[in-house]
């Protein structure tokens, strides 16, 4: 698994952090393939009652690491096989509580993994960006059908569309965090899955099952995956990806 992945079990807890502060957490393709393992042996191990996913730095995560995603023959083979759409699958389908941590800025995955997210605790310096359609991308992670369910379809397309970040204390009013948090957001994020853990298992889990339906978003991640496929090829898309290299080089 990558070193850029860490998990620590404690006491019917697995914490999941994201270890690549020096790049505020960008997601390579061997960070997935971890993250994917990590989750997906959670939810087979009776003894792991919750997941909490935090990172470590100022920034909870920047998104794809672009220049891995370009080298990582995201348009080659069925969109199901990639490594960011198995772990789109392990949190799309994990059967427990998913807890979130979140500080800083957290970017277009960064910010759709929290969808699938039963709890989210925001810092009160959080920030969340959708920049796909900046980019001649469309959304993921299911979010073009989850967005509009939570916060209503003109403030989801606005916030796509118009690309301006989502500061924590409106994600609170929009129903997209559990809690904005002043001091120690994974602090606050460790006791809610510390009383999670005392719950029961049976409970929770068909209390998670009745309250989503993940065959039904599975296929919309895998059309959005799709339609982002065709997008990532398009002209506007080259252009978008080369000015961004240009400007980070």
């Amino acid at each position: 698994m990558s070193e850029w992945v860490l998990s620590e079990y404690t006491d019917g807890i697995v914490h999941v952090r994201l270890n690549r502060a020096s790049k505020k957490n960008a997601l390579t393709s061997d960070m997935y393939r971890a993250l994917s393992e990590h989750i997906k042996a959670a939810a087979a191990d009776i003894e792991v009652k919750a997941v909490v996913i935090s990172a470590e730095g100022s920034d909870f995560c920047a998104g794809n690491d672009i220049l891995d995603f370009m080298q990582s023959g995201f348009l080659n083979g069925g969109v199901e096989d990639l490594p960011v759409f198995q772990f789109l699958k392990s949190i799309n389908y994990f059967p427990k509580p998913l807890v979130a941590a979140v500080q800083g800025q957290a970017v277009g995955v960064g910010t759709t993994m929290l969808l699938h997210c039963d709890l989210v605790y925001l810092s009160s310096d959080a920030r969340l960006s959708l920049p796909f359609l900046q980019l001649g991308l469309v959304p993921e992670a299911g979010s073009s059908r989850l967005l509009p369910k939570l916060v209503g379809h003109q403030r989801a397309f606005a916030w796509m569309a118009l690309g301006e970040a989502v500061t924590a204390s409106e994600a609170l009013r929009l129903n997209l965090a559990t809690a904005v948090v002043d001091d120690d957001v994974l602090d606050a994020a460790m006791t809610a899955a510390r009383k999670l853990a005392q719950l029961s298992p049976s409970a929770l889990r068909h209390t998670k099952s009745l309250m989503r339906d993940p065959d039904d978003l599975w296929a919309v991640i895998v059309e959005e995956g799709r339609i982002f496929r065709e997008q990532l090829a398009s002209p506007e898309a080259a252009q978008a990806f080369a000015a961004f290299m240009k400007k980070s080089a």
